[in-house]
């Protein structure tokens, strides 16, 4: 296995928050799992705007190019899996930081429209 690669530039949290997007260090056990969770309708506002803020970034910084999953942190890539993000390869292994994914835009710009609006935390989209 090689070194867990790490996406220089791209946001380690949810401004002003303990959202984490992105992980410092690889864990010696192996990459844990994505999974696809389920979000419920009753969600809490600020989780919300944790996975907008996480869609905003990987827009932002991916666009719609595959992407390696590396350090991005396996809870917030969990709750997109298999609707705004999506396995980029038929040999996807969830538990590898070498797997490849994608965004998917239209379900992600469906899901979270204000990710893809401009000036979204003072940026231009």
């Amino acid at each position: 296995m090689r070194d867990m690669l790490k996406h220089k530039g791209f946001p380690s949290r949810l401004p002003g928050t303990d959202f984490q997007f992105t992980l410092r260090r690889e864990n010696k056990s192996g990459a844990t799992p994505l999974i696809a969770r389920e979000r419920f309708a009753d969600r809490k506002p600020a989780d919300r705007r944790a996975d907008e803020g996480f869609v905003w970034a990987l827009w932002d910084y991916f666009g719609e190019e595959p992407f390696v999953r590396g350090n991005l942190d396996a809870g917030r890539l969990s709750w997109l899996l298999n609707r705004e993000v999506v396995p980029a390869e038929e040999s996807f292994d969830p538990g590898s930081y070498d797997a490849l994914l994608r965004l998917d835009v239209t379900r992600a710009r469906a899901s979270f429209p204000d990710a893809f609006g401009p000036n979204f935390w003072g940026n231009s989209a």
